[in-house]
């Protein structure tokens, strides 16, 4: 499943790379809502939830179907202002039917886009399932749209007060300076360079961007441009903007050096099924506790070294083997830091 982008004619000028001070403040909104999806910034959502006022904890938790799932449309902006309060007034300028649609699709439903489902009654639906506190904020905005927007606004406002000002200020310097590195390497060495310097997960196939995403759709570029948004507050996620009307927009997790670069889901699949096989389970145990030959391992295992050589190119073509010699011999060992990434359970089975 994959989400393109058709880039047909785009000149380089019209990739906009720039930070949001809007985009960042809900991607700061969700991890609260969803920490257990941002274990790199416990440390700030304990801290942040704890020094929230009671008042304000609860109004967030009211409106939390607008950026706890996926984010709506107007959260990130296809034109990113320097301030918060210029992306709030660009958002006052829609009008209610734009702004009650963009809020009430940010459930995706299965692989089928949301937009092609729309209705009250579907929407009401799908706010019900997350809480009858949701479903009531949903009620509310079908029936008095510009009463909730004013509310949601004194919100977003309120959390700029309460912690956002501070955060912002941490890392908008670090963004900017990712923005201007993406443009520079797009002007430089070319689209695919800029893109895989974004996700793994992006990459460019003839005259479209495609992103490795949970549905399968498609939209255009060629008559909007497009927007390169980085956050330090969205890892793991990569967040796009694709529905009909807006201009594309991709929110990335800048690099982050204290942190392993991000793989692509086929390289995770191909190393969970390397591992799924009872024999190369086998050589990995053996493997964890140090480096052996092939010759070692058929006899440890009673297998031919053939058979070994074979299950080993598997594991290493999955990147899950590190290599070294000793004379002419190549010794085989598991690479335990990748194999943390896959899951402390796995490590700990294959180390008792």
């Amino acid at each position: 499943m994959a989400l393109s982008i058709d880039i047909t004619g785009v000149p380089p000028e019209r990739f906009v790379f720039a930070p949001s001070p809007l985009a960042e403040l809900t991607a700061m909104l969700h991890a609260l809502s969803e920490p257990a999806h941002h274990p790199a910034l416990h440390g700030w959502i304990a801290a942040t939830s704890a020094s929230l006022k009671p008042e304000l904890s609860e109004r967030l938790i009211e409106a939390d179907f607008l950026w706890r799932s996926s984010r709506a449309d107007f959260f990130v902006p296809g034109r990113p202002r320097a301030t918060l309060a210029e992306e709030l007034d660009e958002i006052d300028r829609l009008d209610d039917e734009t702004y009650v649609f963009a809020a009430l699709i940010t459930t995706s439903c299965g692989s089928t886009p949301l937009h092609r489902l729309f209705s009250r009654e579907k929407a009401l639906e799908l706010a019900l399932a997350r809480g009858p506190r949701q479903a009531e904020f949903a009620e509310r905005l079908l029936a008095d749209p510009p009463r909730v927007r004013a509310w949601v606004r004194r919100l977003l406002e309120d959390s700029e007060q309460a912690f956002f000002a501070d955060s912002w200020a941490r890392v908008q310097h670090q963004l900017a300076a990712d923005s201007r590195q993406k443009a520079d390497l797009l002007a430089r060495h070319g689209l695919p360079a800029m893109l895989d310097a974004i996700s793994p997960s992006v990459s460019l196939h003839g005259d479209r961007i495609v992103i490795d995403k949970l549905q399968d759709d498609a939209t255009t570029a060629y008559n909007s441009g497009m927007t390169f948004i980085p956050t330090a507050f969205g890892r793991p996620h990569l967040l796009v903007v694709h529905a009909p009307g807006w201009r594309p927009v991709i929110q990335y997790p800048v690099a982050d050096a204290s942190l392993p670069h991000p793989v692509p889901l086929d390289l995770v699949q191909q190393r969970i099924d390397a591992l799924a096989h009872p024999v190369r389970r086998r050589l990995a145990r053996t493997l964890a506790r140090g480096s052996h030959t092939t010759g070692e391992l058929a006899e440890a295992w009673q297998l031919t070294p053939p058979e070994v050589s074979r299950h080993l190119a598997v594991l290493k073509q999955a990147g899950l083997l590190t290599t070294s010699r000793r004379g002419r011999y190549v010794l085989y060992q598991l690479d335990l830091m990748v194999c943390a990434r896959l899951g402390a359970d796995f490590v700990e089975a294959i180390l008792r």
